[in-house]
């Protein structure tokens, strides 16, 4: 049984955007997958739905790395369903690290707004409309310090030129690269703001945290550390 618990998500932007998304403002989703052929169909439905209910514009960026279970073929599938203007597939050869998926990703992208979030179940799309509505909460906190909330969490919503400068800064290309993203952003002060949400397990598939990457974690948090 898939376990659910509290957890926040965050949006860095220059200036926070005010009310509901504009008819101008589009939103560019990446959506790295590695061995997620299950879950892809759901999650790209569900992303539909709630940008569809929304009247948003939208696109959704899938960036598979090699998945040896088929996943490409099924990214194949949803882009001939939902169309080439909604589902755009730009896959790579293999499995090269969440960080230069994302900048392999933002070369795509198209919206003025990128959302960045897992293919795994554990976000709800239907959490994108109250990101995009309340924006940031206009909280801002130390990060790296007590009183810093969520600094790992992948559900996220950016300025596409925020998101393009961060990366630009970040040297990390694994899962500390999340945590990197959040503390560049502080250090250049943008701003942060948080929205509840809830975090479910995944359902289908297995952690893609193995020992390798629990390594390249914890170097990588050293790292983090010692030159912020």
């Amino acid at each position: 049984m898939a376990s659910t618990g509290a957890s926040r998500s965050g949006a860095a932007s220059q200036r926070p955007p005010q009310g509901r998304s504009s008819r101008q403002d589009k939103y560019s989703v990446l959506l790295p997958t590695y061995n997620e052929r299950e879950n892809l169909p759901l999650i790209v439905w569900l992303l539909v739905k709630s940008f569809s209910e929304s009247a948003i514009n939208y696109e959704i960026i899938i960036i598979d790395d090699g998945s040896p279970d088929g996943t490409r073929e099924v990214a194949e599938q949803l882009e001939k369903i939902y169309g080439p203007d909604r589902i755009l597939l730009r896959p790579r050869e293999k499995k090269l690290g969440l960080g230069t998926a994302y900048i392999h990703g933002i070369k795509h992208a198209t919206g003025n707004y990128v959302i960045i979030m897992d293919a795994d179940l554990s976000h709800h799309p239907k959490f994108i409309p109250e990101f995009i509505s309340r924006g940031a909460n206009f909280i801002t906190q130390i990060l790296l310090r007590p009183g810093a909330s969520d600094l790992t969490g992948s559900f996220r919503l950016y300025r596409k030129e925020v998101l393009q400068k961060l990366i630009e800064k970040c040297v990390s290309k694994g899962y500390v690269f999340q945590m990197e993203m959040i503390v560049r952003a502080r250090q250049l002060n943008y701003t942060i703001g948080e929205v509840p949400i809830s975090f479910v397990d995944r359902v289908y598939g297995e952690s893609k945290l193995g020992g390798n990457e629990i390594v390249s974690f914890l170097k990588g948090l050293l790292t983090l550390f010692a030159t912020t």
